[in-house]
């Protein structure tokens, strides 16, 4: 299994042969699990879950993977909410950030959503029933009595530039949607929406947390201010991660 494994370009190949054991019900359902993985398709969605900020994410096929980078993101959500917080992750995918949210945070009010239906339907799996979990296009998806009373506003939002999207590791650009990727033609596309309407949507002093690259983290920063957002850029070495902070007057 693990020359296997190696084979197709796996790194971990030890630890993924052991995860594969672990999952397999049987020799019959390990050979399925191993085709499936050599043949490209992410580990966690081979597994059926991903690890994210210490919780077991269950994943559907042909959801976006949440990458441990993006647990940066969820522990200055963390560090930002409170008990009663309203807290909502819009492109939630399978809804990771607002799980780590609801971990810390049981008495928050949390709601995410997401355009893509597979993902919003996982993110359900993942989220407390109390939770508010809806299908569509960024703020159009969110009841409207959320308007000037939301805290934190989390957003994963896609930001690979379109001509770069072709270069992503095959497990992601064959096995992820091109929705969840693809940020258009500068990165910035999806990230400018939601900035624009922030304002409107979070509470007096509220505050929205934005994953970027480092090199797009000065454009992300300006795109905040001109929506009227006080901005900051948080870096985290060990993650490689870069969050960019919009806060509310």
């Amino acid at each position: 299994m693990v020359a296997e494994l190696r084979s197709a370009g796996c790194v971990f190949a030890e630890e993924e042969a052991a995860l594969l054991h672990e999952a397999a019900g049987d020799q019959a359902e390990l050979a399925e699990l191993l085709r499936r993985r050599v043949t490209g398709l992410p580990l966690e969605q081979v597994l059926g879950w991903a690890q994210f900020c210490g919780l077991r994410i269950s994943m559907a096929p042909g959801v976006f993977v949440p990458r441990r980078r993006t647990e940066f993101l969820a522990e200055r959500a963390i560090a930002l909410a409170a008990p009663g917080s309203v807290v909502v992750e819009l492109c939630c995918g399978a809804g990771a950030v607002a799980a780590a949210v609801a971990a810390a945070h049981p008495r928050a009010e949390l709601h995410a959503a997401d355009i893509d239906p597979a993902a919003a339907a996982c993110a359900a799996t993942n989220l407390p029933s109390s939770a508010g979990v809806t299908e569509g296009d960024l703020y159009e998806a969110l009841p409207v009595g959320l308007r000037g009373r939301i805290d934190v506003l989390v957003a994963n939002a896609p930001y690979v530039p379109t001509g770069e999207v072709g270069l992503m590791p095959p497990e992601a650009r064959l096995h992820e949607p091109s929705i969840a990727l693809d940020g258009g033609t500068d990165g910035l596309a999806v990230q400018r929406r939601v900035a624009q309407d922030a304002p409107h949507w979070l509470a007096p002093g509220g505050t929205v947390l934005i994953e970027t690259s480092g090199s797009q983290a000065p454009h992300t920063a300006e795109i905040l201010a001109a929506a009227g957002l006080l901005p900051r850029v948080l870096h985290c070495d060990q993650r490689d991660s870069t969050v960019v902070t919009g806060t509310a007057g």
